[in-house]
């Protein structure tokens, strides 16, 4: 079946997104890591920095596969658990809108790539 326009516009668009946050990430792990609320710090096996840098590494794998069109429907639900993950230990604030749009957008293609049997099981709960 062909994915509508919207659907590549999508994906490229959070491709790049994930990617470029990689990299501002590996830049600026320190930066990064303030946006971590101290609580959630507290509970990482490893320092920030380091759990910042995996952040990057994270972020710019699932923006290469997207960008390259590859496991689409794996990859966004990984993004999707991960941007849950952001919203959860980031907090409330003013960067929270965008990662809320960016769910949005991981749910979507989560969704529009899964395999037909995978979404047949989540439609038996709407009945």
């Amino acid at each position: 079946m062909t994915k509508p326009s919207a659907y590549h516009i999508m994906r490229v668009a959070m491709g790049i997104t994930f990617a470029w946050i990689g990299i501002l990430i590996f830049k600026e792990p320190e930066f990064w890591g303030g946006f971590v609320q101290p609580w959630a710090a507290g509970l990482l096996p490893v320092p920030l920095k380091e759990a910042m840098i995996g952040t990057a590494v994270l972020d710019l794998a699932i923006g290469l596969l997207l960008l390259v069109d590859a496991f689409v429907w794996i990859v966004a639900l990984v993004a999707t658990l991960h941007l849950g993950l952001v919203i959860t230990v980031s907090g409330i604030d003013s960067v929270t809108v965008r990662d809320i749009g960016l769910l949005g957008a991981a749910i979507m293609l989560f969704w529009e790539d899964a395999p037909e049997s995978l979404k047949a099981k989540f439609r038996r709960f709407q009945h």
